[in-house]
């Protein structure tokens, strides 16, 4: 019959070992200063990143739906949508970078770093229903119209698309700088903020692009489908960028393994510990973006009485932390090999690295 620790480890009764852990002996101790309420070089970084991105967007917005309304163009109304979507979006990550940075409290000890994620999914939101579905709106509507056969306002509109073109690139520009100095697309893609800003304005360059070529063509030809068929493929690019970035948000608010190479780290260095039989399970999950939840169910060789355990028990966190910087609450579970809770650990999905859901 398994006991608990005040300390939440468990043990298992067994003829070998000791069956409690002392109230001193803690299985998941957070190291100071791994959570700081401070923002860090990175964050302000992303932060400077992101106000570049909001006044470019917000202008930009103003001047497309100002030229869009004049030139009655479908195309330059919904890249207007497409702007006022993303300065929406702005404000969102600006909000996830203050509050994922709060400290651990009471009502949630493991921090706020998913408050990243959060706010991520809203701004993939924002992008569907902003800015793709209103471009479809205007793709469509443009099809069943007869269109207007004076383009007066058209170079104008083509004019504000250059600018915004330009303003745009420079804030892409600006957001891939900060990715190449945090360690390229592999360590700088983690963020996603930063992730959100690079999908916005990649797809902004795209889509005014888009809109150049639709205008153009509908002013050389006179058919509008050419501007229509630029709204609707606005509208499609909209789309899949929320969908990707909704479902990457997604998998970290459910709780996402850390990164394989983490997990297999951690687990090499369990199993060359002397005093650990086997290593049963061993779970992660990423807390935030530089925070990992570790929970390890290990058998030790039997004789080690109380103090030894508990010994052991720390050194070998502090060893984990060591390897893995980002593991911030780690969580050993001693239990007998042959025991029920062993043997679901070791069957489980997690422990066999079956992936379940879509």
């Amino acid at each position: 019959m398994p006991d608990s620790s005040p300390s939440g480890c468990r043990t298992v009764r067994s003829p070998d070992r000791v069956p409690r852990f002392p109230r001193s002996a803690r299985c998941a101790v957070g190291r100071p200063g791994q959570s700081p309420c401070v923002t860090t070089r990175s964050d302000r970084r992303t932060r400077i990143t992101v106000l570049v991105a909001l006044a470019a967007n917000l202008v930009i917005a103003v001047a497309k739906a100002v030229g869009g309304v004049l030139a009655a163009s479908p195309a330059l109304l919904s890249e207007a949508a497409h702007s006022v979507a993303d300065s929406l979006n702005e404000v969102f990550l600006l909000a996830a970078l203050r509050r994922s940075s709060r400290p651990p409290d009471r009502r949630h000890p493991f921090g706020y770093g998913k408050e990243r994620y959060f706010w991520s999914l809203l701004a993939a939101v924002g992008i569907f229903v902003m800015g793709g579905c209103f471009s479809f709106y205007q793709g469509i509507s443009a099809l069943g119209g007869e269109g207007s056969e004076d383009h007066d306002g058209y170079v104008a509109g083509l004019i504000v698309l250059g600018v915004a073109l330009l303003a745009e690139g420079g804030s892409l520009l600006r957001a891939l700088y900060q990715v190449r100095r945090q360690g390229g697309t592999g360590e700088g893609m983690r963020d996603p903020a930063l992730r959100t800003v690079i999908a916005e304005d990649g797809t902004a360059v795209v889509g005014v692009t888009l809109a150049i070529i639709g205008m153009a063509l509908h002013m050389y030809t006179g058919d509008v489908v050419w501007e229509a068929a630029a709204s609707l493929a606005i509208g499609l690019l909209l789309v899949y960028v929320a969908y990707r970035l909704g479902r990457e948000a997604r998998d970290r608010l459910i709780g996402e393994a850390a990164d394989p190479e983490a997990s297999e780290r951690i687990r090499e260095l369990l199993r060359a510990q002397p005093e650990i039989d086997s290593v049963e399970a061993l779970l992660t999950m990423q807390t935030g973006l530089d925070s990992v939840l570790v929970a390890a169910r290990v058998d030790l060789v039997p004789g080690m009485d109380s103090e030894r355990v508990e010994e052991v028990a720390v050194r070998i966190k502090r060893s984990v932390a060591e390897a893995v910087p980002a593991a911030e609450q780690i969580f050993l579970d001693v239990t007998d090999r042959g025991a029920p809770e062993a043997r679901e650990a070791w069957e489980s999905p997690a422990a066999t690295g079956e992936r379940g859901g879509a």
